[in-house]
């Protein structure tokens, strides 16, 4: 008897009925790669992987022992609905990973402030509750820089997300409309990649180095952006278990810890993403049956 295992993804994300056109969103195509990666290596644990729509009935959830947060690339615009829904699954007694109270923690970027106080190297950061042109240009002034990148505190996939320069202000008028975070411009970004560390149960897994399309600065495949193996040093893989480690959570399942280099060399975390990320399973082939391994571990 095979242990049913939910991949929480999401409408623009599952694949779509057979014989109906695939409407998704453009990196849905991850989706596929990710569950084809885990299911063979679940299967010969004993496993099942089911994917499932996070909006789904708490009673197509009956049997399952855990879910994982897969592609449910929307949460961000309904977070509380998505926390009530994690919630509702726990009481259930099905083990959510990672935790609900992880993902309270992880979805709000000012964690990145916390992370800071705990001695993490950080991108320097304004948290501010709304933002304007005014503000744009005071943030270069204070970061003492012609180009920066505006964020939504509550995010993913860069969706939201602007940069501007002296050159290319925003347009009269324009404000941001929601909390936001404020960071000088890395052209190591564009010049170098973002590195990436993909952790499954605490362990180190596999390494990717991301890279934007020409033109661009956002590295996510929505925007042309693409990946390329990677294998870190000592010194940066040392820097990305620190990060691990000042983490709230001893060992989660899995976490992504996306790094980017500052002017001074050293490696600045941009997120410790332990929602939904996607795990990167091309340049991780032994990603199945690790988490396969660590979620029998869990299960007992």
């Amino acid at each position: 008897m095979t242990t049913r295992i939910g991949f929480l993804a999401c409408a623009d994300t599952l694949p779509p009925p057979e014989g109906v056109a695939d409407e998704r969103r453009g990196d849905a195509f991850e989706h596929d790669l990710e569950t084809a990666a885990l299911r063979p290596a679940f299967a010969a644990a004993g496993l099942e992987l089911v994917e499932i729509d996070w909006r789904a009935p708490l009673g197509e959830f009956e049997g399952m022992a855990l879910v994982l947060l897969g592609t449910a690339w929307d949460y961000q615009d309904h977070p509380d609905e998505f926390l009530d829904k994690l919630e509702a699954l726990a009481d259930m007694g099905i083990a959510v990973c990672n935790p609900p109270d992880v993902v309270r923690w992880n979805a709000d970027k000012r964690y990145l402030r916390e992370l800071d106080e705990r001695g993490v190297t950080t991108v320097p950061t304004l948290w501010l509750d709304d933002l304007d042109n005014a503000g744009v240009l005071e943030a270069m002034d204070g970061f003492g820089c012609d180009r920066i990148v505006v964020k939504r505190q509550v995010g993913a996939g860069g969706l939201g997300q602007h940069s501007f320069s002296r050159a290319q202000l925003p347009e009269d008028g324009w404000r941001m409309g929601r909390p936001c975070m404020v960071q000088p411009f890395l052209p190591s970004v564009v010049e170098e990649g973002e590195y990436t560390f993909l952790f499954v149960d605490g362990a180190f897994s596999h390494g990717v180095l991301k890279r934007a399309a020409e033109g661009e600065y956002r590295i996510q495949s929505l925007y042309g952006g693409y990946e390329c193996d990677f294998e870190p040093d000592a010194a940066d893989l040392a820097k990305a278990q620190s990060v691990v480690a000042s983490l709230p959570i001893d060992r989660p399942l899995y976490c992504r810890i996306d790094m980017a280099r500052l002017p001074s060399g050293d490696l600045a975390v941009m997120e410790a993403e332990m929602i939904e990320p996607y795990l990167y399973p091309q340049q991780g082939p032994e990603l199945g049956k690790r988490m396969a391994e660590a979620i029998l571990k869990r299960l007992g």
